[in-house]
């Protein structure tokens, strides 16, 4: 088919290459659309033209490769082409919904623990890096701490506050007027009151966050994940969904851990004068904030046998051996000055589970070890972080990029870039807010 003309289309060459023919066409207008596997003539002339006959026909491994490649490759069938013409549709209807969402100024309420109490010391903590999310994206947000209601508000006859924190949390609606309710670990606000939410605000959507760990060992986690949601639009947890098993799938979406912008300002990897190599932490209990006398942690033994296959490493370790955990800005001072980070969560690894620890670390630009059983690395390459199969494993790598720290730094870098890019607070409380309204036209980077 060697048109001279800037042929539209080519149904000659088109039906041919759907026939499983060794097809020869011009490069002219859009006949190199009609094929996906022929001879394309750049200059016609008789010269090239016997040459292309001449060659398929003495070339018959070459024909036939051709032949078979253009019928196994034949994609403008009816199916697709009606799918495209789908798409296009739904691109421009999905257009237009975005564009109505994205002009709304929402207003929010957001019920999590804000630790107002705690002066501070719990200042870097998810609730804050999803409550800047929303301020970002320049909605109204009112936030609504409720430990720290309970905790100011226990009477006698209200032990634990929550009388008068789910009274009040009616009050603030009453007054607020939100377009979404966003509870985070909220186990205190009763099902009762969102119920009557509903049924006097139906208009209010709902959705909850979780952070902590739900499996087998951590079951309460998973009760109190579950008590409300068949009251929610949309429930997030940072595990992958499918590992919790259960079986009414009530719209369950994974969240990543946040960074974000005001929190995770270093960048470890362009620091030349690091004390330490390797920075670990972890805590008895975030609330209480030291180490809780009796109590081991598991983790204890695997950091031991760690230490004794890396003697030359120099660790910097918080959270155990007598040495208490540390918060704020003293955890800022302490990552600063290390190369490496370990993400170690409690328990075995479960798939895309971590604490927000490994935002800490990645997002400041530490070379961050992972378990590989976390499958982390769905979203993370091994040039943004390394993982593990065991201690064994993880003390030859923790060796390897202590005397390497150009592809330490590399990683790092590479690492912090990908994680700030894709990960950040602003994109996690978009995902949160789009989720909820059951608006899935953006397809978010951890979303397959």
């Amino acid at each position: 088919v060697c048109s001279r003309w800037e042929e539209p289309f080519g149904r000659t060459s088109l039906e041919s290459g759907s026939c499983g023919c060794a097809v020869i066409i011009t490069n002219r207008g859009g006949l190199p659309e009609t094929i996906t596997n022929g001879v394309i003539l750049d200059q016609l002339n008789e010269d090239n033209v016997f040459n292309a006959i001449s060659n398929l026909i003495d070339n018959a491994k070459y024909r036939k490769e051709l032949q078979f490649l253009s019928l196994t490759n034949f994609n403008l069938t009816h199916d697709n082409a009606s799918n495209l013409i789908d798409n296009y549709r739904n691109e421009i209807i999905d257009l237009h919904n975005k564009k109505l969402l994205k002009n709304k100024k929402l207003k929010i309420l957001h019920v999590t623990n804000f630790n107002e109490r705690h002066n501070g010391r719990l200042f870097y903590n998810t609730g804050k890096r999803i409550n800047n999310g929303f301020v970002r994206l320049n909605h109204s947000v009112l936030e609504f701490s409720d430990r720290d209601i309970v905790s100011y508000y226990r009477k006698i006859n209200d032990l634990d506050g929550s009388k008068r924190l789910n009274k009040k949390l009616i009050e603030v609606i009453s007054n607020y007027l939100p377009d979404i309710i966003v509870l985070g670990h909220a186990g205190l606000i009763k099902r009762d009151t969102i119920q009557f939410i509903r049924k006097t605000y139906p208009n209010i959507k709902f959705c909850q966050w979780f952070l902590d760990r739900m499996d087998s060992k951590w079951i309460k986690n998973l009760n109190r994940f579950k008590d409300k949601f068949d009251l929610m639009d949309a429930n997030f947890c940072t595990s992958d969904p499918k590992s919790l098993r259960i079986k009414k799938d009530k719209s369950i979406y994974f969240l990543p851990n946040p960074v974000d912008d005001s929190f995770e300002k270093l960048k470890n990897y362009e620091n030349n004068f690091l004390d330490k190599d390797v920075f670990f932490a972890m805590s008895h209990g975030v609330h209480r904030g030291v180490l809780k006398k009796g109590k081991f942690d598991e983790r204890e033994n695997f950091i031991e046998k760690l230490k004794k296959l890396t003697p030359n490493i120099k660790y910097d370790l918080y959270g155990m051996n007598n040495t208490q955990p540390i918060w704020a800005d003293d955890f800022i001072n302490k990552i600063s000055k290390s190369k490496m980070g370990l993400n170690l969560s409690q328990g075995k690894a479960v798939k895309y589970y971590s604490s927000d620890r490994f935002a800490q670390l990645i997002g400041n630009g530490l070379l961050v070890f992972i378990d590989e059983k976390t499958k982390l690395n769905d979203f993370l390459s091994k040039n943004e972080i390394v993982t593990y199969k065991n201690y064994k494993d993880l003390a030859n790598k923790i060796i390897k990029f202590s005397k390497n720290n150009s592809l330490r730094k590399r990683i790092a870098k590479n690492g912090r870039k990908k994680y700030h890019k894709y990960f950040n607070s602003k994109i996690i409380a978009d995902y949160i807010i789009n989720k909820t309204f059951k608006n899935h036209y953006v397809k978010y980077f951890w979303e397959k």
